[in-house]
């Protein structure tokens, strides 16, 4: 053997016993641990679970892919049990005891104000998955579910032109979400014409189940002559009593049509769906939709949860949107570092189930098609709108006085959730 041929089989020893070492060192390296913050318990069970189960999922499947910079992830689940100051008591353990990366949490917009001051203190990241009612930005929080403008406003104007609707109710649980909501699309209604006695507004608590009276007044409303239709901010377990109601008093879609955002297949798999047919739901995706990335998805779900009926919906989609983004943030970062993850996340794009992508903003929210569907009587949606393009996530609402003038871009210099573009100042509503 000359002395090349001995030179050139040591330097390939050495480069196999480098990456030897440099695997056995990223396997014995400790798994980045990612929390899970959804509601296992309590009201909001019905719609948390899937969430919980849908992060598991994507965590098992990122694992066989080798993890992230050489790590496994770990999943640390909590339940804050729908009780909101425990949201907030959850997530600081969270943060401080069990050192997690991230967290993918929260459904109802209490839930996420309960615990946004812990992320801000802490320098967490949160991923929120849930449509909102915006006037929020946070350097802390990726909303990776709708603002008013990707669910709400569309949905109105698609009963306008559609349905010519003319008479409205605004029906919602008694939390922050339907409250601002309501507030945006009564300004948003007003700002096209309707007179205030054409809008009827309704708030029941959390968990409501006896829907016999107010079912019967928005039947009275809309019985004056005018297309009437109900835009349903209804929240967690009581939609299932609340379509029900409508059912038993037969209230059909063609005579007022229901428009929810917060009704999706889970919530539906739950109950009998003939009566419901017709009725609306406006969300950024929907199962039936057909292309092979959302097949692959429902196929990998399915068979995960052992469960061939198990069914798929909007907010899952979001936590497979935002746990992709922060899995390509993290290897542009090439660290967990909240700061050098919360900086590397704007710009990144990736694939959503709708057969497109999905952009992080500078405002952090992200560009999403808005899409309104028809319940059929199997319990799934038939898609009878969809924008052409992505709409892009509008943290401040420009019906609102203190809002209008307000973007929101975390990017440095800026780095502002609500910059006035009246002022040229950063840090706060109005004047």
């Amino acid at each position: 053997m000359n002395l090349g041929t001995i030179m050139r089989t040591g330097l390939v020893a050495a480069g196999l016993l480098a990456s030897a070492a440099t695997g056995a060192l990223a396997q014995g390296a400790p798994p980045i641990k990612v929390g899970i913050l959804h509601s296992l318990s309590g009201t909001m069970a019905i719609s948390e679970t899937t969430l919980k189960d849908v992060m598991l999922m994507l965590i098992e499947e990122q694992n066989k892919k080798g993890g992230v910079l050489g790590r496994k992830l770990e999943p640390v689940v909590v339940d804050p049990a729908s009780n909101w100051p425990l949201f907030a008591e959850k997530a600081r353990e969270l943060l401080q005891k069990d050192k997690v990366a991230a967290v993918f949490g929260c459904w109802t917009s209490v839930s996420r104000k309960s615990v946004l001051p812990v992320f801000e203190e802490l320098n967490g990241i949160l991923f929120y998955p849930v449509q909102y009612e915006g006037e929020e930005s946070s350097r802390n929080v990726f909303y990776t579910g709708a603002a008013p403008n990707q669910q709400a406003i569309p949905a109105v104007d698609y009963l306008m032109a559609n349905e010519k609707v003319q008479r409205w109710v605004l029906a919602g649980t008694d939390y922050v979400y339907p409250r601002t909501t309501n507030k945006i699309l009564e300004a948003y209604l007003k700002s096209k014409g309707v007179a205030q006695e054409d809008i009827l507004i309704n708030y029941t608590p959390f968990g409501h189940s006896d829907w016999q009276s107010i079912v019967a007044d928005i039947k009275k409303f809309g019985s004056a002559g005018k297309k009437t239709a109900v835009v349903s901010t209804i929240n967690g377990d009581a939609n299932v009593p609340f379509y029900k109601e409508l059912g038993n008093q037969g209230i059909k879609a063609k005579d007022i049509p229901v428009v929810a955002f917060s009704v999706g297949e889970e919530e539906l798999a739950g109950i009998d769906t003939k009566p419901l047919v017709g009725h609306l739901a406006a969300w950024n995706y929907f199962q039936s939709v057909k292309n092979p990335t959302n097949e692959s998805f429902i196929k990998t779900w399915q068979t995960f949860t052992k469960n061939p009926k198990r069914v798929t919906n909007d907010p899952m989609e979001a936590h497979v949107i935002g746990f992709n983004m922060w899995i390509e943030a993290v290897k542009k970062a090439g660290t967990t570092d909240s700061d050098a993850v919360i900086d590397a996340m704007i710009g990144v794009s990736v694939p959503n189930l709708t057969g497109g992508y999905s952009a992080m903003l500078p405002n952090h929210h992200i560009t999403k098609p808005v899409l309104i569907g028809e319940i059929q009587g199997n319990g799934q949606f038939d898609v009878v709108s969809q924008t052409n393009g992505l709409v892009l996530g509008d943290e401040w609402s420009d019906y609102l006085p203190d809002s209008k003038d307000l973007i929101s871009d975390w990017r440095k210099p800026m780095n502002c959730g609500n910059f006035n573009v009246a002022t040229g100042k950063c840090g706060g509503k109005g004047k």
